[in-house]
């Protein structure tokens, strides 16, 4: 661990100096040798060891990841967790019903009693971390496969998640960075009795809808709240009536003072994925080929889903979380073929890969790192059409119900009708709740016009890669119109209904499933996703080797800069500061680093899906009825800019001022910085907050629930 540590210490004294403090996303366990001093500068007041301690509560203690897909922070010596609205939004949409619809109008619940559990959710604790390079690397050498690679990496893994789970008291996860040079394992605990708290209307959490996504100025109430539960013990337990709130270790104090220009923010969480080493080839397949497909693919099924949203509000609950996480990536992919076209991101690292390359094949490196530009390359240009075929093919796994159907509902079908007595005995009960979870969240006719659409899309724009053998086959016979089909094949499976699974259950038979429609049609599209050429495995091995040669190769000749790993999901801390961005005439307020609710009342648009807004909040803001939540001058502040660094999975994230008060929560990044997955820009990245005393605002003078705020430590 020495050594890495130097390396990274001598790495940062390397660093140009155009580089920003607010660039990275940072290990919390290596704060103290790399950050601290600089944050420090900037305005920071705790010690490292205040904000990540192994043996003693420290700030990581508040901050958990939600439902594995997004970060919250634990607010309240009970147990109370803020996070994001489009967090919340799949379990808040699960509880709503048309007659008790809690997505639209909002909730809170008046007492514990009150508080509502979905039927999956859980918040994940980090316990600590530690480095196993050395360990996991020493099992590896350069004569091994990427295959063997793997599976000896695994099996090394397999035994330190053992050695470190207590027993199945933690779950363990060792994680690869800089593409495989470095390994560290992470120890969480995992609460699965979270319930439903509240979360302000639609029209609030959700102003401004897809077409203030990733847009700034914002003024948007994305923001809901939850409660973890644990056993008297205050140990992790599954749902029961005798559960009591959690007592945390740490919770976040809530600083209502206000925001200013340049005043410091860090922020923690779990940023999902930036592909900062990536490639050039990858950054032009990705422009031309896979996100291009992506936004095509998605935007067909968000077409076909809001036809039926619109119909009524019980078909716009089925189908509300999809579609929200649909539209939300459809944005963002355009967003940064845009901006990664604009900057010319691929050229800036073509040009650095010139540098790398002609530094790989001096005499004493080219044994090593002189064919590894050349393989990737290769790899690339040989996958490009792939890719393409593979996003649209993705697409339709991802907005259609049945698209995957073989694998999951069928495949549980599939190991039923090969079992014995006994064993059906013991699946039948798992695959009816497993059924009837699946058909609560369908609509058959929508979902015939989603998959005819997916396929028809799919079939005639993947021409640079062979198509599935049977959507080619039924293309073929139907002039690539799929809908006949589709209707037909629906309408005769066994696979589209809890009553024809439990009539199968009763009788079953290998070869009605083997030959029902829906089953065969996925079996193949899915069986073709996965199948690769000779050709492919073999370039896959090589730039597997080549691309882990590259980051340690930019690394050790000091070309690459970068010296902290891309995001994967692990806890990272992210420190910068208020920022505003070029004045903009769209934005009210007297700095372009904030919003008030003002400029959102102009926004308003009656009886709109994306910009309509409660009667009550707009006469509150004409009586200017902010309370004790109004910023100094007089109006109230919506949502507020940083220039942290973040990115996905960082949605719901807390933003902290010097002292590790909570000040905001993160919940956007700007559209003219979607290249900041790959490379980031210190003039233009921005992060997008609600202020936290607009949340406070929302729930205690809007919704009337002081008794939520009471929970919470305010500070001025």
């Amino acid at each position: 661990m020495k050594k890495i540590i130097l390396s990274l210490i001598v790495g940062i004294m390397l660093i140009p100096s155009n580089v920003k403090a607010d660039e990275g996303m940072w290990f919390l366990m290596f704060l103290e040798r790399l950050n601290h001093r600089d944050m420090q500068k900037m305005g920071l007041q705790l010690t490292a060891e205040e904000i990540y301690s192994i043996n003693n509560h420290s700030l990581k203690d508040a901050i958990v990841q939600f439902n594995g897909g997004c970060t919250a922070e634990v607010i309240s010596k009970d147990g109370l967790v803020l996070t994001n609205h489009h967090c919340g939004y799949n379990a808040i949409a699960e509880l709503s019903t048309s007659e008790n619809n809690l997505l639209k109008n909002g909730f809170w619940a008046q007492n514990k009693k009150e508080e509502i559990k979905p039927a999956s959710l859980f918040v994940r604790f980090f316990v600590r971390m530690d480095d196993v390079s050395k360990r996991i690397l020493s099992k590896v050498n350069d004569k091994m496969t990427e295959a063997e690679r793997e599976k000896a990496v695994n099996q090394e893994i397999a035994l330190i998640e053992k050695e470190n789970n207590e027993g199945g008291k933690y779950t363990v996860s060792v994680r690869p960075f800089f593409q495989g040079n470095e390994y560290y394992y992470f120890v969480y605990q995992d609460y699965r009795d979270v319930r439903f708290v509240g979360a302000p209307p639609e029209n609030l959490g959700k102003f401004g809808g897809d077409t203030d996504n990733w847009e700034w100025p914002r003024h948007t109430a994305d923001f809901s709240m939850f409660r973890v539960y644990a056993d008297a013990n205050g140990n992790p337990a599954e749902y029961s009536q005798n559960n009591v709130p959690l007592k945390p270790k740490h919770y976040l104090p809530i600083n209502i003072g206000g925001v200013k220009e340049g005043d410091f923010a860090m922020i923690l969480g779990y940023p999902g994925r930036t592909n900062r080493w990536m490639p050039a080839g990858g950054i032009e397949q990705n422009v031309k080929f896979a996100y291009p497909a992506w936004v095509e693919g998605a935007k067909t099924g968000m077409d076909q889903m809001k036809k039926y949203m619109d119909q009524s509000d019980d078909l716009n609950l089925v189908y509300a979380s999809k579609f929200a996480a649909t539209a939300n990536y459809w944005k963002n992919r355009q967003g940064m073929i845009d901006a990664l076209t604009k900057f010319g991101t691929a050229k800036s690292k073509a040009d650095q890969e010139k540098k790398f390359n002609k530094w790989a094949n001096k005499k004493e490196n080219k044994a090593k790192y002189g064919n590894v530009i050349s393989n990737i390359n290769k790899y690339y240009a040989l996958t490009n059409e792939k890719t393409l075929h593979d996003n649209y093919l993705q697409q339709l796994f991802r907005t259609t119900a049945f698209g995957t159907i073989s694998r999951s509902l069928g495949k549980q079908l599939d190991n039923y009708v090969k079992a014995t007595p006994a064993k059906r005995a013991e699946l039948a009960p798992i695959i009816t709740e497993m059924a009837d979870g699946m058909f609560k969240k369908l609509y058959l006719p929508a979902e015939k016009d989603l998959l005819a659409a997916q396929l028809k899309l799919y079939a005639t724009k993947s021409k640079g890669y062979a198509i599935a053998p049977e959507v080619a086959k039924i293309g073929a016979a139907n002039n690539y119109d799929f809908t006949k089909y589709v209707n037909a094949a629906i309408d005769l499976s066994i696979l589209t209904s809890k009553e024809r699974v439990i009539a199968f259950l009763e009788l079953p038979s290998e070869a009605m499933l083997e030959n029902d429609p829906l089953y065969v049609l996925s079996n193949d599209m899915v069986s073709h996703f996965n199948t690769k050429s000779d050709e492919i495995v073999k370039a896959e091995n090589d730039f597997g080797s080549s691309f882990r040669l590259l980051v340690e190769g930019l690394r050790e000749s000091k070309i690459g800069t970068i010296i902290y790993p891309d995001a994967n999901s692990t806890l990272r801390l992210t420190y910068g500061k208020v920022s505003a961005l070029p004045a903009d005439k769209r934005n009210d307020a007297k700095i372009n680093n904030y919003t008030t609710m003002d400029g959102m009342v102009k926004k308003y648009k009656k009886d709109d899906q994306e910009f309509d807004l409660p009667t009550r909040l707009i006469d509150m803001n004409t009586a200017r009825n902010y309370g004790r939540f109004v910023d100094k001058d007089g109006s109230m502040h919506v949502n507020f800019l940083t220039d942290n660094d973040i990115t996905g999975g960082n949605s719901g994230s807390p933003v902290l001022n010097g002292k590790g008060e909570l000040i905001g929560l993160a919940f956007d990044g700007n559209i003219e910085a979607m290249a900041g997955d790959v490379i980031f820009d210190p003039k233009l990245q921005r992060t997008i907050n609600v202020d936290i005393r607009y949340v406070l605002w929302v729930i205690e003078n809007f919704s009337g629930a002081k008794h939520i705020v009471d929970e919470m430590t305010l500070v001025q």
